[in-house]
């Protein structure tokens, strides 16, 4: 695995960031030390990701679910009881 020193890093981050995400890993050492590994972080595949819908079926909505608490909610902003 490539080693580069903490100075180097600091002035080539972006490209060494790059490298890494595109799966080449890399260590930052100081004083020839190793101390950090910088690896791309693990994604999930499009396969994998959760869509919109994925309680379809599982979930009843009432038939009168677009006027529940109708009265209720007239009733503040008529001011009726």
């Amino acid at each position: 695995m490539r080693q580069v020193n903490i100075h180097q890093a600091k002035t080539e981050l972006s490209r060494l960031v790059d490298e890494a995400a595109r799966g080449e890993p890399f260590v930052i050492a100081k004083s020839g030390k190793p101390l950090v590994k910088v690896t791309a972080l693990e994604t999930r595949a499009a396969s994998q990701m959760r869509r919109l819908g994925f309680l379809a079926g599982q979930i009843a909505v009432p038939d009168d679910f677009d006027r529940m608490g109708e009265g209720t909610i007239a009733s503040l902003f008529t001011g009726d009881e």
